[in-house]
């Protein structure tokens, strides 16, 4: 029996950015809905502190126990670990005791190109 066990999440491609740049066109409805979620989720100090941490950590892949330390107690950390989940920027894999995350796949580089200037 393993001891890997998912967390539940919601699928990244659902809430992940999907949008051309924003200098091609307007954002629709929905999609000015789901980048809103996902950059509201990084306004938070910590969580993109969290997120940073996570994102730059060696593998790609982060213990929480490797991460904890952000000035908050655990149990606030974990609160903003689930809302970096829950707006599909971070996927998490429970190992046992401890919880590892990672970023969402291609989440930086949906990130990026909306961002970026359309030629």
């Amino acid at each position: 029996m393993s001891n890997t066990k998912a967390l539940p999440m919601l699928e990244p491609e659902a809430v992940a950015p999907c949008c051309p740049p924003l200098t091609e066109r307007p954002l629709t409805a929905e999609e000015a809905e789901r980048t809103a979620k996902m950059f509201k989720a990084l306004g938070d100090p910590v969580r993109l502190r969290l997120f940073s941490l996570v994102a730059s950590h060696e593998g790609g892949e982060a213990c929480v126990c490797d991460i904890s330390d952000v000035g908050v107690s655990q149990p606030t950390v974990s609160h903003h670990l689930k809302k970096l989940r829950e707006a599909g920027l971070l996927t998490s894999e429970r190992r046992g005791t401890w919880v590892y995350y990672k970023v969402a796949p291609s989440v930086l580089a949906a990130m990026g190109q909306l961002l970026t200037a359309a030629d």
